[in-house]
């Protein structure tokens, strides 16, 4: 009685290892694209991050000359207001001993009242827009965070990416497309905020 087939397991053996070997290459190869759009993706985050803290940077620049022009208005307005005092207390020292206030000296007084009221308005635009540029610096570097937390992700995922291709695991690289897809949210999340 025969013994049935006979399957030859040699070529059985060899079809199985190719299939696998076929699999693995497309898990390898899935690896590298995901890996490859996360490390583009986290060369743009940190252009953008870099590029924003640039521009923060400059308006905090910028908001601390304006403050610097603020206080110097400030000084002047108060010496415009010393100023006036002493013709003030001249015409009033005149006006005690009862002689004639001459007409420059009152005027002067007030001249300088008027001008104090332009340092004054000078003063507080500088000062508004010091606060503007302190608020856009702000808003800036708020968006800078979101690009770094972005940047950070990715990188994150890359490694794990790596290490799934070392492992061949694919639980790991699982853990690296989730943890990109939240570098994805932050990125998406600084255009928004």
């Amino acid at each position: 009685m025969p013994e049935g087939p006979e399957i030859e397991t040699e070529n059985l053996h060899e079809a199985i290892h190719e299939e696998l070997e076929k699999e693995e290459s497309r898990f390898l190869k899935t690896i590298a694209l995901s890996t490859s759009l996360l490390a583009a993706l986290a060369a743009i985050c940190s252009l953008y991050a870099g590029g924003t803290v640039n521009e923060a940077l400059r308006m905090e620049t910028q908001a601390t000359r304006l403050q610097a022009q603020a206080s110097d208005q400030w000084a002047y307005y108060q010496a415009k207001g010393i100023k006036a005092a002493v013709a003030e207390g001249a015409v009033s020292a005149i006006t005690a001993t009862g002689k004639e206030v001459p007409a420059e000296l009152k005027d002067r007084s007030k001249r300088y009242g008027e001008e104090q009221k332009e340092i004054q308005t000078k003063a507080k635009e500088f000062e508004q827009q010091r606060d503007e540029m302190t608020q856009e610096a702000e808003h800036l570097m708020h968006r800078h965070h979101q690009f770094a937390y972005a940047v950070a992700f990715f990188q994150v995922a890359i490694a794990l990416g790596a290490v799934s291709a070392l492992t061949r695991k694919n639980a790991v690289w699982y853990g690296s497309i989730a943890i990109g897809l939240i570098g994805i949210v932050f990125f998406v999340k600084s255009f928004l905020g």
